[in-house]
């Protein structure tokens, strides 16, 4: 196992480093600090990345955002990595953007998050203008939740608390929900009089149609996990003490895949809401043209002709 912080979820469990808040929101933290707030670890083909500010219900900050964005790319790019869990510490997964005060880490992260979450606040050091915000947004929340929608390996929320605002949109970006009994789920944004960003408008209508989606963020009232399965948010819904045990179970079934293969149809789903019948089939056609010539899919066919189980290895 390499890891630069034991994930919680990973056989060798470690809470890692309690996070010091004040710190972070006063300066650009070192990068053992910043480790100890973001901690990751693989295992098993698996990579666990766990937010761990508990005290603030794991609030993301910019530099935090930008760990996690970083690890999903690297997610990608290494092969021995075939699966990933997004998960938290405490009783929060991710209470959304920081919001407290201070222009966090720098200038530019301070802007950010207030561009981000307080629409009406100007940048520190300068003047807001137009197009700042929208700019910001781009940059900071859409720019996130575009890094799991495009993680080449499957990504699975392991949500143990209360998810709100962009950390929601965090869990329904992820290939896979799964989420404690304990955990709920709120679009906060029109309670400060906003509308909802981090990709809300546009994963909601997809994941449970366009009246429900609106009735979740027009009275941002916190939905149970119980209820949030029923509407389809979430995967699966199991005892808070087994969320860990069935994260784990989950991840290392997905790491135990035809990786290429899985990575292509998550591609072929996320992109069907786009394109018409004639691009999804042109475009499915070519994945399977892919997709036969890697090994993993050689086996496949091997082991169904020996009637046997097959052993992928994500090539």
């Amino acid at each position: 196992m390499t890891t630069s912080e034991p994930s919680p979820l990973s056989p060798s469990s470690s809470s890692g480093r309690s996070a010091d808040s004040a710190d972070s929101a006063a300066s650009t933290p070192p990068v053992e600090a910043l480790d100890s707030l973001v901690l990751h670890a693989t295992d098993n083909g698996v990579s666990w990345i766990t937010l761990n500010r508990p005290d603030t219900l794991n609030a993301v900050t910019w530099d935090q955002r930008e760990r996690l964005i970083g690890l999903l790319a690297d997610a990608s790019a290494d092969p021995d990595v075939r699966a990933v869990v997004i998960t938290a510490t405490g009783k929060g997964f991710c209470a959304g953007a920081d919001l407290r005060g201070g222009t966090g880490s720098g200038d530019r992260a301070g802007a950010e998050r207030a561009g981000a979450e307080r629409a009406g606040a100007e940048r520190a050091g300068a003047e807001r203008t137009s197009g700042d915000v929208a700019r910001m947004i781009r940059r900071g929340a859409q720019r996130f939740i575009a890094a799991v929608l495009d993680c080449e390996k499957p990504v699975i929320a392991a949500v143990n608390g209360t998810a709100a605002g962009l950390g929601a949109h965090l869990a329904f970006a992820c290939d896979l929900v799964l989420a404690a009994e304990s955990a709920r789920f709120i679009e906060v944004f029109a309670r400060r009089g906003l509308v909802p960003d981090g990709g809300g408008a546009y994963l909601l209508p997809r994941l449970i149609g366009p009246q429900r989606a609106k009735e979740l963020m027009f009275f941002g009232d916190a939905v149970p996990a119980a209820e949030a399965e029923r509407l389809g948010l979430v995967n699966r819904v199991v005892p808070d003490g087994e969320l860990a045990k069935t994260a784990r179970e989950w991840a290392e079934r997905l790491a135990a895949g035809p990786t290429r293969a899985l990575s292509l149809t998550k591609q072929l789903v996320n992109a069907s809401f786009e394109t018409d019948r004639a691009a999804a089939f042109a475009a499915e056609a070519t994945a399977q043209e892919i997709t036969m010539s890697t090994a993993d899919a050689q086996e496949g066919v091997a082991a169904f002709v020996e009637r046997r189980s097959p052993t992928y290895r994500g090539r």
